[in-house]
């Protein structure tokens, strides 16, 4: 048996030991993976003591694909990172997964690097790692990324032992397309940006659900002049006090996005009347500052909107035109100055002031 399976299905070692091992008997152990009846979704789940990879066959034929290791770790299978891919390039590239989630391991980094070099072969185009841990050190990287073309990355709780040098480590295996890059709850999520290289087509940077980041930590998680395409950034749920902290970052790391997300975290009243003014990006068009505790429209907004959500927070009273920038779209709903017995204001093309329920912050 070859150990394409693992090739494609990203840290789902089926070598010669996993498939000598008989299958389980079904009235003692469900079957791990499951296949929908269009051949498109297959999901795992390698919980049991003992798990049965080579169910993880089935998965070859679906276009996406997610793998749950049970919290099993992967360090047995090392053997299979000085496996060559290009004696397999045929078959991985006829593969269909187009969309893989992988979670719930532990993952010696000679794998994880083997393996997305292997997938590189592939058509894959967005790729989710969660609950992982990354362990050992990552092998030198070839001259050229061999990794596949994503368009999307996403990272929710990795844990890397190479430290800040995680990110950088990536990028020198994928190739460089990536538009969308998400990294929540990162172990760590500070950087190494002297050894990052810019991320020319990134379009979206979502750095939410990072509590400890701050707007102190904000510099170097943004990296300067490393994401010169950027046009949204969220940063919910990160930790963030000040509107003038985070312009200030944006300004030292030359971030200009169009739309910037701020719900969720408790901000704090303006600073003190004499601070300087807070110059934001230029291109900035699309605030939200839903979920931010405010009991009033924050000072240091800037001068023109496109879209501003003060949702769900604690105004009392409609906000004084003098109060807002210029905004052709203003979402209101669910302040208290909507509720029961408050006077709504009117209508009109600044105001979205349908009352709405605010129970808790939306999920990141």
């Amino acid at each position: 048996m070859t150990p394409l399976p693992c090739l494609l299905l990203l840290l789902l070692p089926l070598l010669h030991a996993a498939s000598a091992a008989p299958p389980p008997e079904p009235e003692l152990e469900t079957e791990p993976c499951e296949l929908d009846d269009d051949d498109y979704r297959c999901v795992c789940n390698f919980s049991g003591s003992e798990p049965y990879w080579a169910s993880g066959y089935q998965c070859m034929a679906a276009v996406e694909v997610e793998i749950r290791g049970g919290g099993h770790s992967l360090e047995k299978f090392l053997e299979v990172a000085d496996t060559d891919p290009r004696q397999y390039a045929d078959m991985i590239k006829a593969l269909r997964v187009r969309r893989l989630t992988v979670g719930a391991a532990r993952v010696p980094a000679p794998l994880l690097f083997a393996v997305l070099r292997a997938l590189g072969y592939s058509r894959l185009r967005e790729l989710t790692l969660e609950d992982l841990e990354v362990t050992g050190t990552a092998p030198p990287p070839l001259l050229e990324a061999t990794g596949p073309a994503l368009s999307t990355l996403r990272l929710r709780n990795v844990s890397w032992a190479a430290g800040g040098a995680w990110l950088a480590e990536l990028q020198r295996r994928l190739k460089p397309n990536l538009k969308v890059l998400s990294v929540t709850r990162a172990r760590p999520l500070a950087l190494s940006c002297e050894q990052l290289g810019a991320f020319a087509a990134l379009t979206t940077l979502d750095l939410s659900d990072n509590p400890g980041l701050g707007e102190r930590g904000l510099p170097a998680a943004l990296c300067p002049h490393k994401f010169p395409a950027l046009q949204v950034l969220e940063l919910r749920h990160s930790g963030m006090e000040t509107l003038r902290g985070v312009c200030a970052a944006l300004a030292a790391t030359a971030v200009q996005p169009q739309h910037l997300d701020l719900s969720g975290n408790a901000l704090r009243p303006a600073a003190s009347p004499g601070a300087p003014p807070c110059v934001w990006p230029s291109a900035l068009s699309s605030l939200n500052l839903a979920f931010a505790g405010l009991e009033q429209v924050p000072k240091g907004l800037p001068a023109r909107l496109s879209t501003l959500d003060l949702s769900c927070n604690r105004l009392n009273r409609a906000p004084r035109p003098d109060e807002l920038p210029q905004v052709e779209h203003l979402t209101l709903a669910g302040n208290p100055f909507l509720g029961p017995g408050a006077t709504k204001p009117r209508e009109g093309p600044q105001t979205s002031g349908a009352t709405g329920v605010c129970g808790r912050s939306p999920p990141v």
